[in-house]
């Protein structure tokens, strides 16, 4: 009796390993029901996310009149969007649902490499729209001298080729791990892809991601009370004159900016709990449940997927231009000189 219920517990046992193998990691099983709603939901969010940023490329490249340098910054981080849900959130996902990394240690760190990329590029480009956006608004009068498309590619290069030189230091060079490694986090059972979740990573990305959030709340609470001293210098002038006066940035201009300023609240929002916990974690011995964790990571995904909603619930213009894009206007040779501001 006891020898035909061994291997059966033994069976029951391998079911919820990754792995048939010593040391290796368990497998959450979820009931079928629960495990297709958060694939649906995963791909609801992948498919937002490609979609959206998709339409953003499009509209940005294609339209002539939208060739300005802050929306080539949008167009460079709309393509950071996009690569993150194209090449990372596919294996994100089913790392999330099956608790398992079934591809390898080697596209376990293509993986994390890409990750890291493309978060950081972001942070860096919402960053330089943030300086953008305070040229526009505190230097109206300079800004079109100051902020030309030159300076905008030079922003862009910069901000792909910080995080590219970074991340690939961090992930693929031993000099880190061979200096610092009291700081490692035990060796990680077989079937898990999380070499970056450890004391190391917990300590340089929080600088890494908190700074340049630092600067672009400082530069758009200074946006935001310049706006605000314009906005009532226009409504005084207008009202002792009688006539409607442009004063300073354009309405255009601060429109921009509280948008922006939206989408740089809305990744705070997204960033900020994920790279907390990190931090903090790495002090409590790694406390945090898979599940909470997994939780912030797509938590932090999702902003990807914001910044496109953003733009369509914000702008006349991306609105309008998305409807020639569905309505298939964009065949006509016309349709790239339409002015889409008025």
């Amino acid at each position: 009796m006891s020898s035909a219920q061994g291997p059966s517990a033994e069976e029951g046992m391998l079911a919820t390993l990754c792995y048939k193998v010593n040391g290796s990691c368990y497998r959450t099983l979820h009931p079928f029901g629960v495990q297709l709603a958060i694939y649906m939901a995963c791909v609801l969010g992948m498919l937002i996310t490609v979609l959206g940023n998709l339409f953003v490329i499009i509209v940005v490249t294609y339209f002539k009149a939208l060739h300005s340098p802050t929306n080539l910054l949008l167009l460079s981080l709309a393509l950071a969007d996009l690569l993150l849900g194209l090449t990372v959130l596919p294996f994100s996902t089913i790392r999330s649902v099956e608790s398992c990394w079934y591809f390898g240690d080697d596209f376990c760190k293509l993986h994390t490499f890409l990750d890291t990329l493309f978060c950081l590029t972001s942070i860096f480009h919402l960053c330089f729209i943030s300086i953008d956006r305070h040229c526009a608004i505190c230097d109206p009068l300079l800004y079109p001298t100051k902020f030309t498309m030159r300076v905008a590619c030079i922003y862009i290069g910069v901000g792909w080729a910080v995080p590219v030189v970074y991340t690939s230091v961090f992930v693929y060079t031993r000099a880190i791990a061979e200096g610092l490694g009291h700081f490692l986090q035990d060796v990680p059972c077989v079937g898990s892809c999380q070499l970056l979740f450890n004391k190391i990573w917990g300590w340089l990305n929080f600088p890494v991601f908190f700074f340049p959030c630092l600067v672009m709340i400082v530069l758009y609470v200074k946006i935001f009370i310049v706006a605000s001293k314009q906005a009532r210098m226009i409504n005084n002038m207008s009202k002792s004159t009688g006539s409607q006066l442009h004063v300073g940035a354009s309405k255009s201009e601060r429109k921009a900016a509280k948008t922006l300023g939206v989408a740089v609240g809305v990744y705070l929002l997204c960033w900020l709990p994920f790279t907390i916990d990190t931090m903090v974690d790495s002090f409590l011995d790694f406390i945090t449940s898979p599940v909470l964790f997994d939780i912030l990571i797509w938590f932090a995904y999702f902003n990807s997927a914001c910044n496109p909603l953003i733009y369509v619930f914000s702008y006349h213009w991306f609105r309008k231009a998305v409807k020639l894009v569905l309505t298939r206007g964009i065949f006509c040779s016309r349709t790239s000189t339409v002015d889409l501001y008025q």
